[in-house]
């Protein structure tokens, strides 16, 4: 067998092995390895001391990590950070690192009930924990501060995309439901100084979201308001965002929410959702494999859906809604635009 013939193979095997790199450089991100290298090259011994580990078994993960060009190894002693790594610092304003700490958490565990969701349909994560993901975290206030940095983190970089691609007009109320810690609210009242807005999500969630609005400079024009989506939403906004919202839930579920948000809509009001609209067939690329095991994770985590916008008009029109428009943002997402239905 030639080398050639051998590819195949040997890109399974990276495939099947992939949790190497997702253990390593969660490591890395819990040892803060590359806020450590951010001043110059360290040898695997300075950084054990600072971090408290083996030198030895801290040299072989650093190895490790260097062959995923995560850190380069200079001459054998002395590791730096690279364009990669530089990524895993928590300030760095394209940082990941708390996305590579909740991969190996609940999230990690979960995925291992993927035959059971597959054979069932049903939601791993309810089967191995006994409860909803949401319900989980609001008994672990830990796992939800870092949830809730993953959500701001994508939220950061989706919310301008969103600014440039859709006009919120000049004056109203823009109501931002389960909007998280109010980043994308903060990035539109930022944008339009005549609009206002209501941040809106469970009381475990909003009650850490002040310091981000105020570190936007519009605390003063937004209120925070704490509930559950599947009984009300504030009403008379004039614009209702769910950003990546939908796609936890269920067909049923997302009704209920979809339909709330149509109760409470002012006249001539719109619901938006960001979110990305599966192609529906056959996909090609990086992103539509994204998407796919998304996909794929809303099935395990939570029993939701990424979808395409024939299921997006379906879950509208069920709510009372009708799909306007689909806007396509540079962040990959969508605005997915709708106003109320025929009467």
């Amino acid at each position: 067998m030639t080398q050639a013939d051998d590819a195949p193979r040997q890109a399974m095997l990276d495939l099947i092995f992939g949790y190497r790199a997702t253990q390593l450089v969660a490591l890395a991100a819990r040892l803060e390895i590359a806020e450590r290298l951010a001043d110059g090259p360290h040898t695997a011994e300075e950084l054990a001391r600072a971090t408290g580990t083996h030198p030895e078994a801290l040299y072989r993960a650093l190895r490790a990590l260097a062959s995923l060009g995560v850190f380069e190894e200079l001459d054998g002693r002395h590791f730096t950070l690279t364009p990669l790594g530089e990524r895993l610092q928590a300030t760095h304003p394209q940082s990941v690192r708390p996305q590579a700490l909740f991969a190996v958490g609940e999230t990690y565990r979960a995925w291992a009930e993927l035959p059971y969701s597959v054979a069932t349909g049903e939601t791993g994560f309810d089967r191995l924990y006994g409860m909803s993901h949401f319900d989980w975290l609001a008994e672990h206030p830990e796992e939800n501060a870092l949830f809730n940095q993953v959500m701001t983190a994508g939220s950061a970089q989706a919310a301008d995309a969103v600014v440039a691609a859709y006009d919120f007009g000049a004056s109203g109320t823009v109501v931002d439901v389960a909007g998280g810690q109010g980043m994308l609210l903060s990035a539109v009242l930022l944008a339009h100084p005549g609009l206002r807005g209501v941040l809106f999500d469970q009381p475990h969630v909003v009650e850490s979201a002040e310091p981000t609005l105020r570190d936007a400079g519009v605390a003063e024009r937004c209120e925070i308001v704490s509930g559950d989506f599947f009984a009300s939403v504030p009403p008379g906004g004039d614009v209702y965002t769910l950003q990546r919202v939908i796609h936890d839930w269920d067909d049923e579920r997302a009704i209920a929410i979809l339909r709330s948000c149509a109760q409470a809509l002012g006249p001539g009001g719109k619901v938006l959702l960001i979110e990305q609209v599966m192609p529906p067939g056959p996909g090609a690329g990086p992103s539509a494999g994204r998407a796919a095991s998304l996909d794929v994770q809303m099935l395990i985590m939570m029993g939701g859906h990424e979808r395409t916008a024939a299921e997006f008009e379906r879950l509208f029109s069920a709510a009372g809604l009708r799909l306007t428009r689909i806007i396509p943002t540079q962040a990959g997402a969508s605005v997915i635009e709708a106003e109320r239905g025929e009467a």
